[in-house]
């Protein structure tokens, strides 16, 4: 029986625009990275500090969380979000290609155009999220976070076995062409997917379909933030984010550089080397998917279970690459690669599952702010463990002949972080609440930005 909250369809057209979100950002931070170190032979670190910018520039999710929160309108911001996005899409693989012939002039256009990656990723990412949790029907936040992400590695496997296919022979000419027409393949069909989804459709839990507070003030977004804070399970899930994908993200610049230097794979090869992770991706979320919840058999473990699970299995994929990395050729990488998208699949489907529980308890119309808190632990995290990969990577190799001790350093202290992420979500929720009383962020400014920034 339909419930008042979003329908199955609905729930289908919006993962379709978080495929079109993970179609730009697997070719920004996957393709451009790898045509930067390896085709125009730059330092590591510069693509390190251009993911860096656009993660950075996601410290402002709450407030983009915030307004959608007040306006209760997600829409505007979903669609205006991914036009930003294809346009930092378009200009930084417009900005790769200069650097070709003035690498100074390239990386200035580039860092701008990550600049607007990030607002887009933000704007849009935040707004989508925030509306699912707000308006799906509590028993089906799972089933519909595990639709919506595989929709997303849907998108991730079809661009980077697609562009691979295209961008050989490569050259910086085709690399614009191919980026283009994926990011205005992506606007299009983000305009077509939300349109009218949202009309009309009240939150599950509330009487008042437009979303209006039926009375109460509205609170700045320092008040907002202070309540959300002050939830001891939410700021607990914060620094399990941080943590976990911190872990995530520190591969993200290594791999198909990593493909290339020690397995000699052409730029093509090395990206639909990512679409085989994706895959994974998409095996792990699936199975987490079909046997965490009673969709088609009877429900195994709970979601920390596959979230502690998941970390663990991605701890040992990512020991398994440094093996491989000392082995070299013989190796079986793809199927190595295969197994690390399997691993961080399953442990982040359980992860967003209980990420859309927990955006809607506590206070009311904090969706978007608890959403954006995490999708900011999530950008820092991401963008400080892209930089600090990279940057590994530039000093082992001014210090060991082989390419190889840098590579599989960054492995090894990631599967080691992975470990500590699972101690993390065992805690998450022990001992712990969800409260909706309001905390002066004035007296605990200092521990929001240590959470935020995890120091």
């Amino acid at each position: 029986m339909r419930g008042a909250g979003l329908g199955w369809v609905s729930i289908v057209r919006l993962g379709l625009v978080q495929a079109c979100l993970g179609a730009i950002v697997v070719l920004t931070t996957s393709t451009l990275n790898r045509v930067m170190v390896v085709e125009l032979a730059l330092p590591a670190t510069l693509p390190g500090a251009l993911v860096g910018v656009h993660y950075a520039v996601q410290m402002l999710r709450p407030r983009w969380g915030y307004g959608s929160d007040m306006t209760a309108r997600r829409t505007p911001w979903i669609i205006g979000g991914m036009a930003v996005l294809c346009a930092g899409g378009f200009l930084a693989a417009l900005a790769t290609a200069w650097m070709a012939s003035d690498t100074a002039a390239g990386i200035a256009l580039a860092v701008f155009a990550f600049f607007a990656i990030g607002i887009g990723v933000g704007a849009s990412g935040t707004s989508l999220l925030a509306l699912l949790a707000a308006k799906v029907d509590p028993g089906r936040r799972a089933a519909a976070a595990t639709l919506v992400w595989g929709m997303m590695i849907v998108g991730f496997v079809i661009t980077a076995t697609s562009a691979g296919h295209f961008l050989d022979p490569f050259s910086p000419s085709r690399l614009v062409a191919v980026t283009g027409a994926v990011a205005l393949s992506a606007f299009i069909l983000t305009v077509i997917a939300v349109f009218g989804v949202e009309r009309g459709v009240a939150h599950p839990d509330d009487p008042h379909p437009a979303g209006r507070d039926g009375g109460e003030a509205k609170p700045t977004f320092r008040q907002a933030l202070g309540e959300v804070w002050g939830e001891t399970t939410a700021r607990r899930f914060t620094i399990f984010i941080f943590v976990s994908m911190l872990a995530y993200s520190a591969q993200d610049l290594v791999l198909e550089p990593f493909a290339g230097t020690v397995f000699g794979m052409t730029p093509g090869e090395s990206t639909k080397l990512a679409g085989v992770q994706h895959s994974g991706v998409l095996l792990g979320m699936l199975t987490v998917g079909l046997l965490g919840s009673n969709l088609l058999f009877r429900r195994i473990g709970t979601m920390k279970t596959w979230t502690i699970g998941g970390c663990f299995a991605s701890a040992l994929a990512l020991f398994g690459l440094v093996v491989g990395g000392f082995v070299g050729p013989d190796w079986p990488i793809r199927t190595s690669v295969f197994a690390l998208g399997a691993a961080n699949g399953a442990f982040a489907v359980a992860a967003i599952a209980s990420m859309m529980g927990l955006a809607g308890a506590g206070r009311a119309r904090r969706e978007g702010v608890r959403m954006g808190l995490w999708g900011a632990a999530q950008g820092v995290a991401f963008g400080l463990g892209g930089f600090l990969g990279t940057v590994a990577i530039d000093v082992t190799r001014a210090i060991f002949a082989s390419p190889v001790p840098a590579y599989t350093l960054v492995f090894a202290v990631e599967g080691l972080v992975f470990i500590v992420s699972a101690w993390l979500a065992f805690r998450v929720d022990r001992g712990g609440k969800v409260t909706s009383a309001p905390v002066d962020l004035t007296a605990v400014g200092k521990e929001t930005l240590v959470g935020l920034r995890g120091q």
